[in-house]
């Protein structure tokens, strides 16, 4: 067997490692969140398959290192990966009660572990089959090793900035699954052609993505969109929107007029009530937009920073935002808070899934910056999701905003109060008072449903603001959000699974 066709394999499979671990992430990220504790997960199985695979390879290629082998190792895996997509629901239901950190970590070991050891064989055969004396094989190693690693540098960038948001996770995972084909292919018959093997792979990969797209969406789902930031959903169910993120519920409102029907945004919208008449609001994170609208109605100038253009494109389309409704910036939040020389009265941090808001936004530094764009007496506002008004994230982003602001409240939207719900959190250096008359009127709204939540909603969080006690700093240097988020998401889920049913969600 000559060199160059080994060059393919070794380049196809090194490919396929970095792709696949980076479609982990897109395909149990919708179910886990796209966490820490998911990333290392992924991690931890790449690399433990690896060194099975090579450990395994070394083995064989001692004992009669033969094309015909490596073909088949390689077609096995290559079957393995294409059959990944339709593995995971069945999977997550099986280990749904096992916790989320035990769970993430036995997905991450059955759907990746298996294809990736397989993988792992090619390199330490591949350099058996090539070299043809002691004195050549470093050089041989090392050019293969080399060709592996390119090729997978290739396919990181290449997954991640433009395959998975033009074409989905599961053709992606067609596209690996198919790559590994060819590898199998070329590993028997060399690169001077395809072969039997190869004709067969593309028929076969052809028929699935053929089945995979006359499969019909379930009629409540309007838009399933792969994005480089998250797996987008909009879904109608029961007379309302929801824009899901990842699986979590970034938006709610009532289909017939986009009014929003999550708890958070009437009690950030109180924000507003703190200052005498409309100023400038900057909202870190966009979702559908409901905060925007319902900021704007005051004539108050709304600005937006929202990281994925996707959702600046399904907020307009299926949601209702205007362009009268706010200016929207594409850009990371923090990033724009630190370049911005624009200034605010008012800054809500509602940015992530479901509220939760990044890790990057809730440190001490992230807090200084938005800080430096609020004008004198200006108000800082984040949205949290927690667990009971005790919240140890709450606590711990309160401590945090301690340290650059004042006067720091917390206004509850959980009942009773040990339940999963939001939490908002007001910063200001000046004293934080709303005239009741402004939070509405429960008797005289009575007739109207969706006004008399509005003001309930409104009345129990400032009747309920209390200041939260014992957190901790966090830090760009020291931030273990991750850890809290993990028992938060787990609570999200299971909001998200009593809202919706499965057949919309995908998991």
């Amino acid at each position: 067997m000559k060199h160059t066709p080994l060059y393919f394999v070794v380049s196809l499979t090194g490919a396929s490692v970095l792709a696949l671990e980076i479609l982990g992430l897109r395909v149990l990220g919708p179910f886990y969140g796209a966490s820490l504790f998911l990333g290392s997960a992924l991690v931890a199985a790449t690399l433990a398959a690896l060194a099975a695979g090579c450990a395994l390879g070394g083995r064989w290629a001692d004992h009669g290192a033969r094309p015909g082998r490596l073909s088949i190792v390689l077609a096995v895996a290559g079957l393995w990966v294409i059959v990944i997509p339709w593995l995971r629901a069945p999977l997550l239901a099986a280990t749904e009660s096992w916790g989320p950190r035990a769970a993430v970590l036995v997905a991450s070991f059955v759907l990746f572990f298996p294809p990736l050891a397989l993988v792992g064989v090619t390199v330490p055969y591949a350099i058996r089959l090539a070299a043809r004396s002691p004195d050549e094989v470093g050089r041989v190693a090392g050019n293969l090793l080399a060709f592996s690693a390119l090729a997978g540098v290739a396919a990181a960038l290449l997954t991640g900035f433009v395959l998975v948001p033009s074409l989905g996770v599961t053709r992606v995972f067609l596209l690996v699954g198919a790559a590994l084909f060819v590898a199998s292919a070329i590993a028997q018959t060399g690169a001077r052609r395809l072969g039997p093997m190869g004709v067969l792979t593309v028929v076969a990969v052809s028929e699935l993505l053929r089945w995979h797209e006359a499969r019909p969406l379930p009629a409540e789902v309007r838009v399933l969109r792969q994005t480089p930031f998250a797996e987008l959903r909009v879904v109608d169910h029961r007379g309302e929107r929801f824009l899901l993120l990842d699986g979590d519920i970034r938006t709610r409102v009532r289909i017939e007029d986009a009014g929003p029907h999550q708890d958070r945004i009437p009690v950030l919208e109180l924000a507003a009530d703190l200052f005498e008449r409309p100023g400038r609001a900057l909202l870190v994170g966009l979702g559908g937009g409901p905060l925007a609208r319902a900021l704007a109605i005051d004539n108050r100038r709304v600005d937006a920073v929202e990281i994925d253009p996707a959702v600046v494109a399904v907020a307009r389309e299926h949601f209702r935002l205007r362009p009268a409704f706010a200016t929207v910036h594409v850009a990371d939040g923090r990033r724009f808070l630190r370049g911005s020389r624009d200034s605010f009265d008012l800054i809500v941090l509602d940015a992530g899934g479901g509220g939760a808001v990044p890790c990057r936004l809730l440190t001490a530094e992230a807090f200084g910056e938005a800080k430096a764009r609020l004008r004198p007496g200006g108000v800082l506002a984040v949205g949290l999701e927690g667990i009971g008004w005790t919240e140890p994230l709450a606590r711990a982003a309160a401590a945090t905003l301690g340290t650059r602001f004042r006067n720091v409240v917390a206004l509850p939207t959980a009942e009773p109060p040990d339940r999963f719900g939001d939490i908002v959190l007001y910063a200001s250096d000046r004293a934080m008072e709303i005239p009741r008359e402004r939070l509405g009127d429960p008797v005289a709204t009575l007739s109207d449903d969706e006004e008399h939540w509005r003001v309930l909603e409104r009345m129990h969080g400032w009747d309920n603001r209390f200041a939260p006690k014992g957190g901790r700093v966090l830090t760009d240097d020291w931030n273990p959000a991750d850890l809290r988020w993990e028992e938060i998401h787990r609570a999200a889920r299971r909001e998200t699974r009593s809202t919706l049913p499965a057949s919309v969600l995908g998991w």
